[in-house]
């Protein structure tokens, strides 16, 4: 009985409301218990010699109708439709890995994102490693060169900590596109994954590095890795702090990105190119690709619901056939 009330439900619970009935019956019979007049009067002085003595059917008659009262609580039961469910699922999972590859160079100090592009960068890829916390995460940095900053590991904590870490001057000044790409290849290309994927972050053009962006790109192909490229910064112009004998100084600076390569990286890949804007832009960018790469998951689920009125039914029947038994026997009364 106490499986069968495991995750329970039932289909007329307004049939509850009946449990008034057992309620007034046991307040109606704890009230009227010591008025009750005996069919037969006879002589007796038992009463004189053996004040606390009381015949056992009157412990017999209490304990019948307890279970009267019980039997019509599980007749209510049973009319609100007692029912449980069976519910069996096949679940098949795909593992992901992921490594972010961003541009650190002096082009992202510009301010067009808040309070510049490496910081809005560096937080808004924290929130996706955050939202991502079963799978495989790494970080590669470049600017003239690349560096591995984080392997990729499921220890996020760390991770995220040296992603904080991250800022201009780590590097020698420049743009290594195909470097930033071909270091994130190696961190992927022995991986068993079913899913590797380079976030790959930039705002400017492929001035340095000795690998050429395309041919990290059909490296990245060849190892079945997914390229999601992100171009960052406004268009026109953008304001950019220059150090002056002054002091820094803010100027304009216009934006250059490279968009025709990067969209030919995405494609040769078979990821997708995207234009991050600002702050907005670039987080509902992480959270597309997020959708996108969303660990697969696969479930077949078998749903049964299994009437159990009839095993309150057929408690109750058996209480009151216990009850009727009792009354006919060591309950009878003298006609």
């Amino acid at each position: 009985m106490i499986n069968l009330l495991e995750n329970i439900t039932f289909l007329h619970p307004y049939w509850f409301i009946l449990i008034i009935i057992p309620v007034f019956l046991v307040w109606f019979y704890i009230k009227n218990r010591n008025k009750t007049t005996p069919s037969i009067l006879w002589s007796n002085i038992f009463p004189f010699y053996n004040k606390e003595s009381k015949s056992y059917k009157i412990y017999i008659s209490h304990f019948v109708f307890a279970l009267q009262i019980l039997g019509i609580i599980l007749i209510i039961i049973a009319l609100a439709r007692p029912q449980s469910s069976n519910q069996l699922q096949n679940i098949e999972t795909e593992v992901i890995d992921i490594v972010i590859s961003m541009d650190i160079s002096g082009s992202m100090l510009a301010q067009d994102f808040r309070p510049d592009r490496l910081e809005a960068g560096k937080n808004i890829g924290i929130e996706f490693i955050s939202n991502r916390p079963n799978d495989r995460i790494g970080l590669v940095v470049f600017s003239a060169t690349s560096f591995t900053q984080c392997p990729i590991t499921t220890d996020h904590a760390a991770l995220i900590n040296l992603f904080k870490k991250v800022k201009y001057g780590l590097l020698e000044d420049g743009t290594a596109i195909g470097d930033g790409l071909a270091t994130a290849v190696l961190r992927l290309k022995d991986s068993d994954a079913k899913s590797k994927v380079i976030i790959l972050i930039t705002d400017g053009i492929n001035n340095a590095g000795s690998i050429p962006p395309i041919t990290a790109a059909e490296i990245a192909k060849t190892y079945g890795i997914r390229v999601y490229t992100i171009g960052m910064g406004s268009y026109g112009e953008a304001p950019y702090p220059v150090q002056t004998p002054y002091g820094v100084q803010i100027y304009k600076m216009k934006v250059e990105i490279d968009e025709q390569l990067l969209q030919q990286i995405a494609s040769i890949t078979g990821g997708k190119y995207f234009r991050a804007t600002n702050n907005d832009k670039l987080r509902a960018i992480y959270n597309e690709i997020d959708k996108l790469e969303k660990t697969k998951i696969r479930i077949q689920e078998y749903r049964k619901r299994n009437e159990n009125f009839h095993y309150f039914t057929s408690t109750a029947s058996f209480l009151f056939l216990l009850t009727l038994l009792l009354n006919l026997t060591l309950l009878k009364k003298i006609p």
